[in-house]
């Protein structure tokens, strides 16, 4: 690939021997990968066995989450700053969706307009891996959108575990891949984790009730769990390069001083009065940048939410993935000084 993406996925032969392994075993669809891949996530996450169900997208995730939660009719909030899979799974899901501003200068949904929203139930993702701390939020049932996150923790506890029910993407260019496509639902409540297990198993049924397919793969399984297992160091990786950009002293959007809280470094977000001209000079370098959520993207009338509006044009996402080498960080540090 020629010049430096903005984003890729990081994989290698260990990846491909996981692949093979299943191709070879003649068993591709849902099987034994995808439950031990389940068991690992539930071991990451300190969770008991059997607290996590694996799924065919991220969107998949969400919408299962919805619907566990028999949310039909309902309201529910969510951050207008997000991506538009959760406005998508909220009206599939029959909910009404109540949009919610960001905090001023943060990729984070404010909370306070939330409780004040009057709903019950909120989605609340942790964008470009900045965790919120939700442990004051016990009255209402909360969705955690892990998607840009897994990894990161409050106070100790990770993202996904705060809320009533967690969900995660496994896309080609998240923090973990399984194989182009993939997701996971998690809770600590046993009874949600049977309804969305239950309405995955969606064939040979005797009881005719309403169900869909979202089952993951054996062979994306099987490269999921070799991610897993790789996502510590691609953390580390991650935050040195994060480092690095704040060592040469770009502007980079992050958690105030808040204790306890540890991201996952998805995006290094820089922010920019120009960012065409600052994409202008990348691209000039060979090197590519996007505007995370453009004004066109916001999922509500952008006017209505001035904090989501002024991010949407006064934001760039650097490159910032495992495989980026040290040479390449310094070819987009240099770049954005010219600009």
């Amino acid at each position: 690939m020629n010049g430096i993406a903005h984003n890729r996925p990081t994989l290698g032969i260990e990846e491909e021997q996981a692949a093979a392994r299943v191709i070879r075993s003649g068993w591709l669809a849902q099987g034994a990968e995808v439950e031990s891949f389940e068991n690992e996530f539930c071991d990451f996450l300190c969770l008991p066995r059997g607290h996590a169900v694996a799924v065919s997208s991220g969107s998949a995730a969400l919408y299962l989450a919805l619907g566990a939660l028999d949310l039909r009719g309902k309201q529910v909030a969510l951050p207008v700053y997000s991506c538009s899979a959760l406005s998508n799974a909220v009206a599939l899901s029959g909910a009404h969706p109540v949009y919610i501003d960001t905090l001023p200068g943060s990729p984070g949904i404010d909370l306070q307009a939330v409780e004040a929203s009057g709903t019950c139930v909120a989605i609340i993702p942790h964008m470009f891996g900045l965790p919120i701390d939700l442990t004051q939020h016990d009255g209402m049932q909360i969705i955690e959108d892990c998607a840009q996150a897994l990894g990161a923790a409050v106070k100790g506890t990770p993202v996904g575990l705060q809320g009533k029910i967690g969900v995660y993407s496994f896309y080609a260019t998240k923090l973990i891949t399984s194989g182009g496509q993939g997701g996971m639902v998690v809770s600590r409540d046993s009874p949600l984790v049977d309804k969305v297990r239950d309405y995955r198993r969606f064939d040979c049924r005797c009881d005719r009730k309403g169900r869909f397919n979202f089952q993951m793969t054996d062979l994306q399984a099987a490269i999921g769990r070799v991610q897993l297992a790789k996502l510590p160091g691609f953390l580390a990786r991650r935050g040195e390069i994060f480092q690095r950009y704040k060592d040469a002293g770009l502007d980079l959007l992050d958690l105030p001083a808040v204790v306890g809280c540890a991201p996952a470094r998805f995006r290094a977000v820089m922010k920019s009065s120009d960012p065409q001209q600052t994409m202008a000079s990348l691209k000039a370098s060979g090197a590519s940048a996007i505007v995370p959520i453009e004004q066109w993207e916001l999922l509500d009338i952008p006017e209505l939410y001035p904090n989501a509006h002024r991010l949407s044009n006064e934001t760039v996402s650097l490159p910032l993935y495992p495989s980026l080498t040290d040479e390449e960080v310094e070819i987009v540090i240099s770049a954005v000084a010219k600009r």
